[in-house]
């Protein structure tokens, strides 16, 4: 038995008389809390990466903080049993983090006075797999997972045991008008047991979630049954207490939403320039190009083209590709052993030379699978002579073996080509494109810098927002 109260308390009571048929448009009615809680969700796990943090210097989870997302679990839980987690009421829920007596949900979760910083490392993951298991069962990959992953928002409805469950009970409802009581107790059980790890995971206490199922509208797992033993060591739950500092208001919370998404773009900036950075220094070959790996590609015709490449505009949009792209280079080796011709020309003329000819223009090189390209093919005969014939070509190379051809971009519409060289059929070769790219490194740094200015901006933000006024 357990000797000392779970810091975790999750209590509801069931309404008396409920509509038999309000629950078949709660889903519609609850779309606003849903948007909301879309909100608040991605704040929850920003501020919980915040608060590890902290608690690996400091031992302490910020207390601001800690009631903000104590408050998201509390939004989420009166949410959830307004509609598919546990429809066991009717009343509307509150647009608020703080606990509301008037409503017939309350999640409560004790502030840790410390917490371990290595345990803080390895919880969230590692040590709750057994839990992640366990209600993967019960929530059905639904909206109290999301503490355990980036992917689900904390708003889609819960379905596995703990939605089928609540769906057996609408049923009767519906044909009864009584909300069945064994059923209830065991839905608030299994949303408590989701509750606890999540509460958990998001790092508000030490204490491991037992593996135990608390029936009932009342928790009977946070009543204290025995004090704990005077030589007990480590931290101790203290009694739910209410929140310290100012009430969490409409401003004080939009501040939250917008700290976070400021610290999110700005984690993604930051990234984006450092994976920059790196092409830059080390993905570059040895005339300085980077490079797309190699693709294969085939025509049952005489020729393969890109897509039209369309440079037009005002002088600064003109000579953009250029100062972006700098030099392009296309190499091509021949897989039909007839030698590989490779040329980039404009595309009216190419659409001249290749007109009633057929082609596959490359519409795709990836294709949806990421492998194989996507085409367009156009049947048609043989073109009225080799490429190499042709003068109109900006660059051409022809031969046995890597050809490649480079081009600085200009004002117009191009078109690559790649045909065998003596314009036969079929077409295959391996061909990769790359470009100097000069810009990079000047692009990697201004997102360097604008993912350092908004993470500096987004912390102060997210520092005035959860700050706690002492008395």
């Amino acid at each position: 038995m357990s000797t000392h109260a779970y810091p975790v308390r999750v209590d509801a009571t069931l309404d008396e008389g409920l509509s038999r048929w309000l629950w078949l448009v709660k889903w519609f009615l609850a779309i606003p809390h849903f948007l909301v809680l879309a909100l608040l969700w991605p704040a929850f796990l920003v501020l919980s990466v915040v608060a590890l943090v902290a608690i690996v210097f400091t031992g302490r989870y910020p207390r601001g903080i800690f009631d903000f997302n104590v408050g998201v679990l509390r939004w989420t839980w009166r949410v959830g049993y307004y509609a598919y987690s546990g429809l066991g009421t009717d009343h509307y829920p509150p647009f608020s983090l703080q606990d509301r007596a008037d409503f017939p949900a309350h999640l409560e979760v004790a502030y840790p006075e410390h917490l371990s910083r290595g345990l803080v490392l390895v919880k969230w993951w590692l040590l709750a797999i057994p839990h992640y298991l366990v209600i993967g069962l019960l929530a059905g990959g639904g909206w109290y997972l999301t503490s355990g992953s980036s992917d689900d928002w904390g708003w889609v409805g819960s379905g596995g045991l703990i939605g089928l469950l609540v769906l057996v009970a609408a049923v009767i409802l519906l044909v009864t008008g009584t909300y069945p009581r064994e059923i209830f107790d065991l839905v608030l059980g299994l949303n408590r047991w989701v509750l606890r790890v999540a509460a958990y995971a998001g790092l508000m206490t030490d204490d491991y979630p037992p593996f135990r199922l608390d029936m009932g509208g009342a928790d009977p797992g946070s009543v204290l049954v025995a004090p704990p033993p005077p030589a007990a060591t480590g931290p101790v739950a203290q009694p739910s207490q209410p929140s310290s500092g100012r009430d969490w208001g409409v401003g004080r919370v939009l501040a939250v939403l917008v700290a976070s998404m400021m610290l999110i773009t700005a984690a993604g900036l930051l990234v984006s320039g450092l994976v920059l950075r790196v092409a830059d220094g080390a993905a570059r070959d040895a005339d300085g190009y980077l490079t797309t790996s190699g693709m294969r590609l085939e025509s049952p015709g005489y020729a393969l083209t890109s897509e039209e490449i369309s440079i037009h505009g005002t002088a600064t949009a003109v000579e953009l590709p250029q100062r972006f792209l700098g030099t392009v280079k296309v190499e091509a080796i021949g897989l039909t052993g007839n030698g590989v011709f490779v040329g980039i020309g404009d595309s009216d003329d190419v659409d001249d030379y290749l007109d009633g000819v057929a082609t596959s223009v490359v519409t795709d090189p990836a294709g949806d699978d990421g492998e194989s390209p996507t085409y367009e093919f156009t049947d048609g005969g043989s073109p009225r002579a080799a490429p190499t014939d042709e003068t109109f070509w900006v660059a051409s190379a022809t031969g046995q073996g890597e050809q490649s051809v480079t081009w600085e971009p200009g004002e117009g519409d191009w078109t690559i080509v790649v045909m065998n060289g003596e314009g036969t059929t079929p077409v295959s070769a391996e061909v990769e494109v790359g470009a100097t790219v000069p810009a990079l490194d000047s692009v990697a740094y201004g997102l360097l810098i604008a993912g350092s200015v908004l993470l500096l901006g987004g912390g102060l933000v997210l520092w005035l927002a959860v700050r706690t006024r002492q008395p």
